[in-house]
């Protein structure tokens, strides 16, 4: 049976007034700086504007005819990509603002700046415009809303990868080519092109870079067939440090003090200010793929796979790596859980997502559970993984999961996690099968601060 909670939202507009409230939506905690895979095009020049116009794609909206509408506080959209389209909901309520069509296989990721998100399509990063955002003024702030919008402005390249938000950076890593494209994400609008600073890789590889505030970048290297190198970059791009034993290099995440966590397959390697360390796992093969960071705590949560010749597997221990010790603690759990099942709490919290329909919070310096909340009921994860499965995503108290066989969203109050399925505080139908989800706050955005999401996904 499905845990008992609300199927309406009766919670919403408390969860609106409540003091709590400005932490609530004031930044994004985790989930996916996230992953993402799409089809293949030609890259933009280097230095060009990587935007162009796709008239099979054109916003259904005009962007510059948009009402824009004040509003009593922030209001966080959620956006729900499916087959065909993205949505973009009141991320309370589950309210429909907007039903965007969008070409094949998408995913979203964020864009930094607490309103806009990227949609993969194609051989692109699309932006997508929730149309909520707030600004300061003074001592306190004004918040605005308008209509959702999928713009025509985009970051183009040959096989989108990641795309990494971090110290009010933005970076594009594209597969196909091995071009890495950084941008502004403060300057963002949904009817201005995107202008880039471009560099290219020796090989193209899957891979990931990751920027920092005084110019330096973290990437990979690597070829199609095989990738084992993490290095760091100045600002000139002359090397600083480099590892060669990171084999299957995949993800990044970031914990407290701005340490940057890279996974392995023997490990996982940390860049902490200009060093790089390579901490062994126990076991010849662990693979960390996934991992999931908090500015809150040095640890960061990743994800622990064993079996190397496994078609797929489904682990059922988690990874809590201290970045200050140099210690892999590995964490037992009762069910196991997908790509899409690690985030991270308002306080550092390890989130973990069961295919037993139960959100684990773990203490990340003990390991120990913390709480237990049944959600949904029991799923398996899909041997497909563009197939919708349940997704978690945080905004700060709140955690959001989805569960594609009701069509639902609900909403964990992360304060009340000692209260059980009581703190499922709400949950919403939506009109179409969530496949992946992401919020925009709303808030006054801190790009500059924040890493995103904190997270990179497996695929």
């Amino acid at each position: 049976m499905t845990p008992s909670h609300p199927t309406a939202h009766p919670d919403a507009q408390s969860l609106r007034a409540t003091p709590r409230s400005a932490r609530i939506f004031g930044s994004l905690a985790a989930i996916t700086a996230v992953a993402l895979l799409a089809g293949c095009g030609q890259p933009a020049s280097p230095g060009s504007t990587a935007s162009g116009s796709h008239a099979e794609g054109a916003p259904a909206v005009d962007p510059s005819d948009r009402e824009t509408h004040e509003a009593a506080g922030a209001n966080p959209r959620l956006a729900v990509t499916y087959d065909g389209g993205v949505l973009v909901v009141d991320a309370l309520t589950g309210d429909p603002l907007a039903d965007l069509p969008a070409n094949g296989f998408t995913r979203l990721n964020q864009a930094g700046d607490d309103r806009h998100l990227f949609l993969t399509e194609g051989d692109s990063f699309r932006l997508l415009d929730t149309g909520t955002w707030s600004e300061p003024h003074g001592d306190h702030s004004h918040s605005y809303t308008t209509d959702p919008v999928l713009s025509d402005q985009r970051v183009e390249g040959s096989h989108p990868g990641h795309l990494v938000v971090h110290d009010g950076i933005a970076a594009a890593f594209f597969d196909g080519d091995g071009a890495v494209k950084t941008f502004d994400p403060t300057a963002l609008d949904a009817s201005t092109p995107i202008s880039t600073d471009d560099q290219a890789l020796p090989d193209p590889h899957h891979g990931v870079a990751v920027p920092r505030e005084d110019g330096s970048v973290v990437l990979t290297e690597g070829t199609e067939e095989s990738r084992s190198t993490v290095l760091l970059q100045d600002a000139d791009g002359e090397e600083i440090a480099r590892t060669d034993d990171c084999p299957g290099v995949h993800g990044e995440a970031v914990a407290a003090d701005g340490v940057i966590t890279l996974g392995c397959e023997n490990g996982i390697v940390v860049v902490d200010g200009d060093t790089i360390e390579h901490i062994d796992a126990a076991q010849d093969y662990a693979r960390i793929g996934n991992q999931a960071g908090s500015e809150e705590s040095p640890v960061v949560l990743g994800d622990y796979k064993t079996d190397p010749d496994a078609e797929q597997e489904h682990p059922t221990q988690v990874s809590l790596t201290d970045t200050d010790s140099g210690e892999i603690r590995i964490v037992d759990l009762p069910a196991s859980y997908s790509f899409c099942s690690l985030a991270r709490g308002p306080e550092g919290e390890a989130l973990v997502f069961g295919t037993d329909g139960t959100l684990r919070v773990i203490d990340p310096d003990s390991g120990d559970t913390a709480a237990e909340v049944p959600v949904t009921d029991a799923w398996e994860e899909p041997a497909e993984w563009q197939t919708p499965m349940p997704n978690l995503t945080v905004s700060d108290d709140l955690a959001f999961i989805t569960d594609p066989e009701t069509r639902t969203v609900s909403i964990v109050d992360l304060t009340k996690t000692e209260d059980g399925a009581e703190a499922v505080v709400t949950t919403y139908e939506l009109p179409q099968v969530p496949n992946e989800i992401s919020v925009a706050s709303g808030a006054v955005s801190e790009a500059t601060h924040e890493h995103g999401d904190g997270a990179t996904l497996d695929h």
